[in-house]
């Protein structure tokens, strides 16, 4: 979802991700305990990166976006989800026999 979100706003903050996965979805509204650890992993596995800091009242704030390693990998999990959903309708298919 994070890759996703990325790949259609654009670089965000960690606070404009969480608000945009909490905008569709309500299953993990609200979830920053593993929002942040979340972004640190696909950082180091380089499928984003942390761009600049913004000074605000409150202190700096990380924006992300995606790498170009990112970007395919958003292409393969789509695929992936594709396929599962493909086979997931055809499993619950009712038999006409």
């Amino acid at each position: 979802m994070i890759l996703k979100t990325l790949e259609t706003m654009g670089a965000q903050h960690g606070y404009g991700i969480a608000r945009r996965i909490e905008q569709t979805s309500v299953i993990f509204a609200r979830d920053y305990g593993t929002l942040y650890p979340a972004l640190l992993k696909l950082e180091q596995e380089g499928y984003i990166k942390s761009a600049g800091a913004c000074r605000r009242t409150t202190g700096r704030a990380k924006f992300y976006q995606l790498t170009r390693a990112g970007k395919k990998q958003v292409g393969r999990e789509t695929r992936d989800w594709e396929q599962t959903q493909a086979i997931l309708a055809r499993f619950l298919a009712p038999d006409e026999a």
